[in-house]
Formats: C-alpha cells, structure tokens, sequence
C-alpha cells in the first residue's frame, strides 16, 4: 500500500499546519471544516484499497479542514479573561495580595537604586467596592527610590532588595498598567506575548510598600524546582564570579543575570544568540554528550536511550520548561525513540509526529517566531543536509574505518574505496619519515577533522540560508557573519556546556574538584565570548532590512520547497536546489525594499510611541527625515528601547532602509531616547538639532552619530532651507542662546514646512513663551503638532488664533501619569472645530499635504 513516500507523518504534519494558516486568515463555520473533512475521510476508507495513492491524497486533504476545524474550536474553547480595566489606568496605586510564581533578580536601576522584575499571582486585587478576587498574572517591577541608603533615609527602615522567592506571598500597593500594543503598522504583539506567559497586567511598586505574608501558596514541585534551580544559580557564581556566571547562567538553566548589552547584542548580530539562551541547540548539546557518555559504560542503546530522554526532560525542567525548550525536548525524545525502535531513522517523519503533538496542544504556537525558526533548522538539517551528506561526505568519514582491511573495500562506494586506497598510499610514504604509528594518526585524524569541518560548514550554510526568510521577516536582519561565527562557536558550546554541567556537579560534592571542569569552560567561555565580540563588533556583522514583500516571501517559501523536494534526487539536482535557497536569501539581502510614499504629496506622520514624540516626514520628492524618536521617561523604571523595538519596525513596514535626515526636537529622554538605535539601524546622512546641549544624553548621542559618520546640521531660528521639494522655516530656538543643563523644553527645535499652499508647524514641547515669540512670525498652518503632548503649558489661545489649522495632532500615553493631553486643552481645539487626533486612541496618524489640500488618515494595525 501506498504510505506517501519515507515522509508520511511530516507530509501529514505540513496539511494540519495549513489548514491552522487557512482558518487564521479565511473564516468558516466550524461545521464546513469538519463536514469536509469527514466527507475526504470517508473517501479514504472506500479508496484504501482500490486506489492507495488517491487515498492517501484524500486523507492529506482531510488534514487540512481537520487543522482549521481545530483551531477554530480551541480558540472558542478560550475562556475570556476577567475585566480588569478598572484597576489597570495608572493612575493612583492598587491594593494587591499575590504570591510569587517566577522568583526576581535584583539589578541595579538605569534611573538609580535597584530594581527587581516578578511574575505574581494575584489572590486579591483592589479593596473595598472596587475588588476582584480573579486570579491574574501580573508583571511587577519592584524598585528603591535612588540609592538603598536613600531609601533607608526616607523609609526609616533597612532598604535592601530580598530576592521574593516562588511561593512566597506578598501584599503591596502598585501602580498597574493593561499591556497595550503601540498602534503602529509592524508593532510587536505585546499584549500576546505576555498573554503566552499568564500576564495581564504589568506594574511597579516602591521595595519600602512590599510587604511578606506568612503561608506559602503554590504547589511542592514547584517549589522544589525553585529552590533546585536557586542553589545552581549560586553554585554557577561560585564557579564562574561576574559576567563569565551571567553568561553560564543564561547558556546553562535560562538564568536571567544581568551582562553588558553590549555583549548581548553582539551575539544577535553574529546570528549565535541560541547558544547564549537555553534553546533547542543546547538541549541537543548535552543530550549527545550524555548519551555518548553513557555509551562508554557497559550497557544497552536501549538503557542509554531511556536515561538521555529522562536526562533531557530533567534539565528542561530545571532550565525553565518554557515553549521553545519543551518543543525542543519533545522533538529530541521522538527522534531518540524513532533511531531506537525503527531502522529507517527519517528524521522529518520524528519531526512531523512532534510537530503534529505541539499543534494538537497549543495549534496558535504555529505562528510563533520561536516555533517556526526551530521547525524551519531542523527540516533544513534533516530534509536538505542530511540527504545531501548521505551521498557525499558520509561515505569518506565511513571509510575511514578498519582502514587496514582491504576486504571492507568492497563495502564501499567506488569513490570511497578509491578514497582508501590513497589513504593507504600516502601513509606509507609518510611512514617512511615520521613512522607508522605517527602517519596513521596524522592522517586519520587530519582525514576526520576535515571531514567534520565540511560537515559542519555545510549543515551551518544551509540553515543559514533556509532561515533567512523568517530572520528578515521577523527579525529585519540578516547576519552576513553568521556561517563563519557559528562554525568556531558550536564547537566550543559543544566543549564548554558538558564540561560546565560537569563542574556544576562536581561542586554538590567538592568545588576543589570541579577547579578542572570549571576552567575548560571558563577557557571556552572567554574563548568564545572573544570570537563574538570580534565578529560581532564589525559594522558589516548584519545587515538590518526593511520588511520582505509578500511576493518576496511566497518565492523564497517556494525555494525552501524545491530544495526540500531535490534534496533526494540526483546529486546535481540536489546541489540546484541550495543554490536555489541561496538566490532567495542573497535576493532578500539585496533586494531594494519597495518604499510605501506617495510622489508629490508631502506625509507627515505621528508615531505611536506612547509618552514621547516621533514623526515620520517624507517629503514629495521621497526623501525621508524622522523627528523625534520617543523614549522611556526619565522617572520610568524600564530600559526598553523604543527605538529598537517601536520606530525601527515601524519604518522596515514602510519599507525604509535607510533615512536622509533625522532632527531632535530637543534633548529630553521621550524624544530622543530610542535615537541612538534609530542612527544604528537606518544609518542618516544628517543630524539636524537645535542647541549644542551639554547633557550627558545629547553627548552620547552626538557620539554614536559621529560614529556612523553623520553630518551634523545645527538648525536655529531665522534659517530657511529646501528639502526634498519642501521649503523648511526654522522658528526656534533663538541664535545665541546659551543652552541649559538639564535641557528646557523652550529649547524646542520648531519647523514649519511649506509644501505649496500646504504648511505643517512641528512645535516640540514649547510652552507658552515660546508660543507667544512665535505669533509674530507668520507661524499660520494647515496642520499643528500640538506641543507638549497637549499639557496646560502649551496650546494659548492666542496661539491657536495666530496659527489657525485645520488638523492638530498630540501624541500621548495611554492612561499616562502626567493626564495628557488636558481635557480643557482638547475643548480649545474642539470649540474652534479642529480636527485633532491622538495618537494613544488611534495609533499612527499620517497626514497628507499635496499642495492644495490636507486629509488625515490612521494607519491600519
């Protein structure tokens, strides 16, 4: 009977996946899905035996409405989470009781003090008329004021930061916040992230309002767990003191210690992050070293199989049991069974049966970045290298066993007893100089290094190259050092993390005995952490790309298929199908991004950032300048880069490589934070500010833009300069004036574009005196960015009158601390019947100035 080739269970994984694609993007009743898939099943049962191939086609095609129908049901079978709108404004603090669900780490504050990240449970949320008692997760970052000695000063009471253990409970009053997604084209989902991770809610209470309960709440595995992984966490430090124990830490068990960003994103950028987290190539790592350990002591491949798999889900558990680590461990313990009980050992089949397990569980993570990267290396491995190194290099390492035997010849393909032959050969002319035993091990070790080496290279290239669709989709990169660095990195990981495992073990009973261990992966952790920096410091490390086109994407997709498919046909048709893949992810480097703009129109349009400010402007001729790059606030207790994670995706979604200009409004953190990645990312030609501020922001800026060989463009008011088809107008700030440290937001750069009988005034956070100096300048405009975020302090009639638009825009946080923008400022602009739009209610906001007329539209999400 016909089972659809070797792979039947992966092509049965590849159908349920595209009818979990089908249901995601076309609706249908539940019902159609399952009535058709019931009617292809009855199909099969009929055909099975009179047509096999036809029923097998059909039961694929049941497949697909099966994955639909699945999805559709699991995701009515959600159970809608508690309204919690009433406690999540910011505003003012709420009463919590809550036990720990994943310990914190204290870290020093980028804002001063110390700060500490929990995941908690709550028990009881609110109090009096306003309480819940659902259970809610909430993302808490507890911090001291300052400095512990201040803190201590003010409290009256020792300030220092206990680690809050799992299980412990805790009653304290927090600011909470509902997790919002910025509503920008490109925008990571936020909200689903921590959806994934039981988190609803995220918070911040002071260390000095976090109060211990008695009692312990939560389960005895749980905490056993905990404190296991606590005291490796120590042992780790012991053996490994400063960041060489950070970056143990994270390789080892997924510890969340804290090392320098640098360093973090020099591993992104040389496409090795994997190694520096616990994922599926760490997983693997040490299951093999484990197995082939135990392989050395007499006993069965079945007792070694049962003790790896056991081994392997042990160490899942204590790193963190996260999805990306249990997907990896599932998929090792199919592929460790499978090599066990069949001899046709086809890894894509143990890979279809784990993929169909993850997807009847959990049929959304299908769309997850994590799951799709893991998915994609192993099919590229075990689909595509595999085949292609079963015909080529495996039988060169093969015969170099028993090379004495003349007769184990025969067993050999031609070309690999040829191979022997010479081998032979060669040995005893070398043996004649350095003797035998020293030409056998020249040889057959040098034999074996090189043949491992091109295996190496080889599987690394084509995973590279298979990954280069989801890392430019996903990622906007791709790393051009990736093949090099992975290839002196994977076998240092595949040394350092056994010998580190080892050491950890050995200090349980001695840590004078694990001194050994401990150095050999100390020495392979400098060793490989100096590769890193080496490669990863290089401008040309990776490239960042703007978004792939769907067009792009179907035909690199196509690609990975054909290479998949020719991978087991002839060897120059399997060769075809890698050069295919590496046409695609050349094309998708290379490629020129097709940049969304409308020719002779001039755009202006308001990121969403929150709390701060951006805009895009991109001028009729398409030249592009971002102003402002939004920012953590200076009293927020966060390091997330806006810049990175915000504006950067939102220009790639425009298809922007690089910009021609950006422009700092003025030195203020919610305006200038996110910059430096922004300069990073997209690489300017010019840096147009204000005042030569002397903080220490505006220096490190000013640096890194120097850095990338930026031009520096000083704009003070009187100047009037063209840019790309628009004249510009600069209204402020005043030349000669001495610039103030920290900076004042009177210092606001404000330009005035002109696009024919179009005009747009970009006024910063200027208050009102800057407003009244610039009544007198024939400051009249169709659009207004209205200034500081629709505060009291700006916005004065008389400025309204003088400027007179049509359109305004602010750009403010949802359920921000600071109440902007002010009701009785939005009355301002609604009783003279402006048009007004927020960014914290409708997202990004583009505006569009053809010359004669001004139309305003938000940007789909």
């Amino acid at each position: 009977m016909y089972c659809g080739g070797r792979e039947p269970l992966f092509i049965a994984a590849l159908a349920f996946a595209s009818g979990i694609v089908v249901a995601n993007y076309v609706w249908r009743a539940p019902l159609v899905w399952l009535v058709a898939s019931v009617i292809a099943t009855a199909g099969v049962i009929v055909l099975h035996r009179r047509a096999p191939s036809l029923a097998f086609t059909l039961a694929v095609l049941a497949l697909l409405p099966l994955g639909a129908f699945y999805l559709q049901v699991t995701d009515a079978a959600q159970v809608t989470p508690p309204n919690l709108e009433a406690f999540a404004t910011g505003e003012g603090t709420v009463d919590v009781t809550a036990h720990v669900m994943r310990e914190g780490i204290v870290r020093d504050s980028p804002f001063g003090g110390k700060q500490e990240s929990v995941d908690v449970e709550t028990e009881q949320l609110g109090s009096g008329e306003h309480q819940s008692s659902a259970s809610v997760g909430i993302r808490l970052t507890i911090y001291t004021q300052r400095t512990e000695e201040d803190e201590a000063r003010q409290s009256g009471t020792d300030a220092a930061l206990p680690v809050y253990t799992y299980g412990e409970r805790l009653h304290f009053t927090a600011k909470l916040r509902a997790p919002r997604n910025y509503g920008n084209p490109g925008a990571l989902d936020l909200v689903g992230y921590l959806a994934s991770q039981n988190v609803r809610l995220t918070g911040s209470a002071r260390a000095r309002d976090v109060e211990i309960l008695p009692g312990f709440s939560g389960s005895r595995i749980g905490r056993w767990r905990s404190d296991a992984r606590r005291s490796v966490l120590n042992h780790i430090q012991r053996l490994w003191p400063g960041e060489p124990g950070a970056l143990m830490q994270a390789m080892l068990i997924g510890g969340r210690a804290f090392f320098g960003r640098e360093l973090k994103t020099n591993f992104q950028r040389t496409g090795t992050y994997h190694i520096l987290v616990v994922s599926g190539i760490n997983v693997g790592i040490l299951a093999f070293a484990f197995f082939w350990l135990l392989r050395r002591f007499p006993m069965g491949e079945e007792t070694a199989t049962v003790l790896t798999i056991l081994f392997s889900w042990g160490y899942a558990f204590l790193a963190d049991l996260g999805p990306p680590i249990v997907r990896a461990t599932i998929t090792l313990t199919i592929y460790l069974l499978t090599r066990l009980l069949f001899r046709d050992r086809n890894g894509l089949n143990a890979l279809g049966i784990a993929a169909l397990g993850i997807l009847v569980v959990a049929p959304r993570t299908l769309f997850e970045a994590s799951f799709q990267l893991t998915f994609l290396s192993v099919i590229a491995v075990a689909g595509i290298a595999m085949p292609i190194l079963q015909r080529t290099l495996y039988p060169f390492q093969r015969a170099l066993r028993n090379i004495d035997s003349p007769a184990y010849d025969f067993s050999m393909p031609t070309r690999a007893a040829q191979f022997r032959s010479d081998l032979r050969l060669v040995r005893e002319n070398l043996a004649h100089i350095v003797g035998l035993r020293a030409s056998n091990f020249i040889l057959l070790r040098g034999a074996g290094f090189v043949l491992a080496a091109s295996k190496l290279i080889l599987i690394s290239a084509i995973i590279q190259v298979g990954l280069a669709l989801p890392m430019a989709w996903y990622f906007h990169r791709t790393t051009t050092m990736s093949l090099p660095a992975n290839v002196l990195v994977i076998p240092l990981a595949s040394v350092l993390m056994p010998a580190a495992v080892l050491a950890v073990g050995l200090s349980y009973v001695s840590f004078w005995l694990a001194h050994l261990t401990a150095l050999v992966a100390g020495y392979c952790l400098a060793v490989l952490t100096g590769t890193i920096r080496l490669i990863g410091g290089r401008q040309i490390a990776d490239v960042r790309l703007a978004s792939t086109s769907v067009v792009t994407a179907c035909v690199a997709a196509i690609g990975y298929g054909i290479a998949l498919i020719l991978a087991r046909r002839r060897r120059l048709l399997a060769w075809l199908g890698v050069a295919g893949l590496l046409a695609a992810a050349i094309w998708i480097t290379v490629a020129p991004p097709t940049k969304h703009w409308r020719p002779g129109v001039l755009e202006i349009t308001t990121i969403d950032v929150g709390q701060g400010d951006s805009l895009l402007i991109i001028t009729p001729e398409g030249k592009t300048l971002l102003l402002d790059s939004g920012g953590v606030g200076g009293q927020s207790h966060s390091d997330f880069d806006v810049g990175e994670e915000v504006v950067s995706p939102y220009l790639w979604s425009r298809g922007i490589r690089r910009l021609d200009a950006v422009a700092i409004s003025h030195p203020h953190s919610d305006h200038m934070g996110g910059m430096r990645s922004v300069i990073a990312n997209f690489q300017p030609g010019e840096f147009w500010y204000g005042l030569d501020s002397p903080s220490s922001e505006f220096t490190e800026l000013a640096a890194t833009a120097r850095t990338f060989g930026v031009a520096f463009k000083p704009r003070t008011a009187g100047e009037s300069f063209e840019f790309g088809g628009v004249q510009i107008r600069v209204l402020n700030p005043r030349p000669g004036v001495t610039p103030a440290n920290p900076a004042q937001d009177d210092e606001s750069m404000v330009l005035r574009f002109q696009y024919r009988n179009t005009s747009a005034l970009l006024v910063g956070d200027s208050h009102k005196r800057t407003e009244e100096i610039m009544e007198g300048e024939n400051p009249a405009s169709n659009l207004l960015k209205i200034g500081h975020h629709g505060s009291a302090t700006s916005s004065t009639p008389e400025f309204l009158n003088a400027v007179s638009p049509q359109f305004a825009v602010v750009s403010a946080g949802y359920y921000n601390s600071f109440h902007h923008p002010r009701p009785d400022i939005m009355r301002r602009y609604a009783d003279r019947q402006i048009r007004t739009y927020r960014t914290d209610l409708a997202g990004a906001v583009s505006f569009y100035l053809d010359g004669a007329t001004v139309s305003a539209q938000s940007a789909p999400r």
